[in-house]
């Protein structure tokens, strides 16, 4: 595990370490590939410079948030952001579905919308009007 993800793990409270533990290594067996570093404060994985997947702390819970999650089959995922996020939150370790998890990672890989670039194609567009 990345050592500052693994920083951010141990600085939590014990019922969130648990979680943020658990979705670690969950998210780095079904995503070998992927680059994972803090951003933004958080443990993210990218691929291809794109971020995929990441969770973090919030008030009352832990928020797993996928990028691309809104596209994904299914409707297990809650909408969030003005683009196209999904997200699950939780409490427990035990409400984290392995398999489920797994699933959307697996959805994440194949399902990416292209946040590395969707700023400089913005400005490209404005220039074309």
């Amino acid at each position: 595990m990345n050592p500052d993800t693994q920083a951010y793990n141990d600085s939590q409270e014990e019922q969130n370490k648990a979680i943020c533990e658990l979705l670690a290594n969950e998210i780095n067996k079904g995503l070998p590939e992927a680059e994972n570093k803090i951003w933004h404060a958080h443990p993210v994985w990218f691929l291809d410079g794109n971020p995929i997947v990441g969770y973090g702390k919030l008030k009352h819970c832990i928020r797993l948030m996928f990028w691309s999650g809104q596209s994904f089959k299914g409707d297990s995922l809650a909408k969030t952001g003005s683009f196209k996020a999904g997200e699950v939150r939780y409490t427990s370790s035990n409400q984290v579905n392995t398999k489920l998890l797994q699933n959307w990672l697996s959805q994440s890989r194949d399902i990416q919308w292209d946040y590395k670039n969707i700023v400089k194609r913005k400005g490209q567009l404005e220039k074309l009007k």
